[in-house]
């Protein structure tokens, strides 16, 4: 079975834990134990009904103001997939925590309240997405029951969500009338909403096709561990462990090691099962070369002729993290795929308003939970693609190198 990883987002109380607990309780992805737990705690709490969003919400902090901090992540599988759920919070002030749910997500679910429409978090969350290239979104009209299951107010949302969509080159969204609540559309069809004719949301994600998504055709291989056993047995022994993070590699294939820019060809390729003939993205194995070539972490294996640009100088956009703002002249320690430097900021070009997408080139620095282009130049030479071309090789983390606290998100560009 395929792994589809996806992430909620949406304003407060848009229903998004409660989504995620309808779609286990539903789909039967909790144990007794755990609904008996979540039924004892919504009877002290004296709510009328379970309250399944105490299936994310698991800090207390969560539980007692009713709403959700931190990223929570849940694993459930039906017959056809299996899921990786991040439920992410709603908040302004957590923003940082819901890019880093949705770094890794193939597909992201925004909620609306049906009753308030899009609101200020809405776009928000939803030119997130676009901006960390989430290959596919649901827009999920929630709370559909507290408008009398209206198709009206469905169509309103809908249109006014398109018509925003449309500039932020979302290739491919879909819009689901749901009530977390009683379980309409998010299991099964609902017979309250005889109008909808499209998929229930857990049908959707069974069938979204992410195959596609992957980049396979720049073969990137960064280079993790270099596996070199001393036994007399395997003495002549020496392959290269990571993930590929792009494109397809097969044994026989010819390769370039960079930065040394030396030539070779792939031997045999390994894998926790044993030898395979090819292997792509994002399959972690250990390749051979036939010749032995001085090769060590953060080196990149790939195609003579489909080479990452390399460069000390980087333009990016950067989600700040961090209460100490991002200025011009910081000094960061920089992760990029499996190669660790520092980095100068150079430059902050402008930060963008993420809610009228409009660009403030007077902008001296990056607040907590801003977004803006800046431009760094690193110690040593970065192996790099677009972010909207390889997310595994066109993203990178800024490291706080005193507190060793990750401060800021990159995309280049």
């Amino acid at each position: 079975m395929d792994l589809l990883r996806f992430a909620t987002a949406g304003s407060v109380d848009d229903g998004k834990s409660t989504l995620i607990g309808r779609l286990l309780y539903d789909s039967k992805s909790i144990f007794s134990d755990q609904l008996e737990g979540v039924e004892r705690t919504s009877r002290e709490m004296g709510s009328e009904y379970t309250e399944l969003s105490l299936l994310t919400d698991g800090l207390r902090a969560e539980r007692e103001q009713g709403i959700t901090i931190d990223v929570a992540y849940r694993y459930f599988a039906t017959p056809s997939r299996k899921f990786i759920i991040a439920d992410t919070p709603g908040h302004l002030q957590y923003t940082r925590n819901m890019v880093t749910g949705a770094s890794t997500a193939d597909l992201a679910i925004v909620l609306v309240d049906a009753r308030k429409g899009l609101v200020e978090q809405s776009r928000r969350h939803a030119f997130l997405v676009s901006l960390l290239q989430v290959p596919h979104l649901v827009l999920a009209v929630n709370k559909m029951d507290l408008v009398g299951y209206s198709r009206q107010v469905y169509e309103d949302i809908r249109r006014e969500f398109t018509e925003f969509a449309a500039k932020l080159q979302i290739a491919d969204l879909t819009v689901i009338p749901v009530s977390a609540l009683h379980g309409d559309n998010v299991v099964d069809r609902s017979q309250n909403m005889p109008w909808y004719e499209g998929s229930s949301l857990l049908n959707h994600l069974e069938n979204v096709y992410i195959a596609s998504d992957r980049n396979l055709v720049d073969g990137r291989f960064p280079v993790q561990y270099v596996i070199r056993p001393h036994t007399s047995e395997h003495h002549d022994y020496r392959g290269y462990a990571g993930k590929i993070a792009g494109g397809v590699m097969r044994t026989g294939d010819e390769v370039i090691v960079l930065p040394s820019g030396l030539p070779s060809r792939i031997a045999s390729i390994e894998t926790a099962d044993g030898p395979v003939a090819e292997a792509f993205a994002p399959m972690s194995v250990t390749v051979r070369l036939e010749d032995d070539i001085d090769i060590s972490r953060g080196d990149m294996i790939c195609r003579p002729h489909n080479q990452p640009s390399v460069s000390q100088d980087i333009d990016a956009m950067v989600a700040w993290m961090s209460e100490e703002p991002l200025r011009p002249g910081q000094k960061l320690a920089l992760k990029h795929t499996t190669r660790n430097t520092r980095a100068l900021v150079q430059s902050v070009q402008y930060e963008l308003n993420v809610n009228t997408l409009h660009r403030d080139e007077s902008a001296p620095e990056l607040a907590l939970n801003a977004i803006g282009r800046v431009r760094l130049r690193t110690t040593t030479p970065l192996l790099t693609d677009e972010y909207r071309r390889n997310r595994e090789t066109g993203g990178f983390v800024l490291i706080d190198e005193n507190t060793h606290c990750t401060v800021g998100a990159g995309m280049i560009i």
